[in-house]
């Protein structure tokens, strides 16, 4: 027996309804993806990732200019190069008639004060009262000649009395004849002991003690590239000297002099 259709309609409604509510009340299930797919990777874009530049293209860590290499010393002559002149402005200071106890030790102490090195033309007799300041004298980088053993006028001796002056006097490549007096003779005998006779450029007159002033303009003066300057450090009172040369190096330092010893 068919039931009216005015009771049909409103029990299809109701299971409609019942289902709807239902499905509401059950969670969904997470969408399935494929194992096969790749994941997208975010790149890092830090800033500490990413290198800094120079204007040169080189990495901020070696963009900063080194500092220049500094300059080797400008090389020392041979030992035995006497071509003075063409090493710059170089002076070649020179002390006879030493060593002497108070006045060498002075000049040696003027001279390391100002970096400078000299030669010294020793007498025999003197170094065999203080052979310790010639030692001294070569240990601070000064180099010795000979100025014979006893200070005399060689062109006044005869041949054997000049061997004997010659050769009794320190042993050097260098000999000065005391009071500059010489001849041909006199070199001949200097080169048979293998000793250069060395004179000078500049004589300060500094023995003659014409005053501080007087000396320190001498060598002023006569200060040019290559030139040799005669002083004393013995045979007196040596204090105007020692007071001259100071002055004098300080001036000439700033014109741009150094110092070395003669290659004796």
């Amino acid at each position: 027996m068919t039931k009216p259709p005015g009771k049909v309609l409103p029990l299809v409604a109701a299971l409609l309804c019942g289902a709807v509510l239902a499905q509401a009340a059950t969670p969904s299930s997470p969408p399935v993806t494929s194992a096969a797919a790749p994941v997208a990777q975010t790149p890092n874009h830090g800033l500490l990732s990413v290198p800094v530049t120079s204007k040169r293209g080189e990495p901020s860590s070696t963009a900063t200019r080194k500092p220049p290499a500094p300059k080797p010393p400008a090389p020392k002559p041979p030992a035995d190069d006497w071509n003075l002149a063409a090493h710059g402005k170089v002076l070649y200071l020179t002390f006879d008639d030493g060593p002497q106890h108070e006045w060498t030790p002075k000049v040696l102490q003027v001279l390391r004060k100002h970096h400078a090195q000299a030669t010294f033309f020793v007498l025999g007799i003197q170094v065999a009262q203080y052979p310790e300041l010639v030692a001294a004298e070569r240990a601070a980088g000064h180099h010795v000649g000979n100025h014979t053993f006893d200070h005399k006028t060689l062109t006044l001796l005869p041949d054997a009395k000049i061997r004997q002056e010659i050769g009794t006097g320190v042993k050097s490549k260098c000999l000065r004849p005391p009071t500059g007096a010489t001849n041909a003779k006199i070199q001949a005998i200097a080169a048979a002991y293998h000793q250069r006779q060395v004179l000078w450029d500049v004589d300060t007159l500094d023995w003659e003690k014409p005053g501080t002033a007087h000396i320190e303009h001498a060598i002023m003066s006569g200060a040019r590239p290559g030139a040799i300057i005669l002083m004393h450090d013995g045979g007196g009172n040596r204090s105007q000297t020692v007071a001259a040369l100071d002055q004098a190096l300080t001036k000439l330092t700033k014109l741009g002099y150094t110092y070395r010893p003669l290659p004796c």
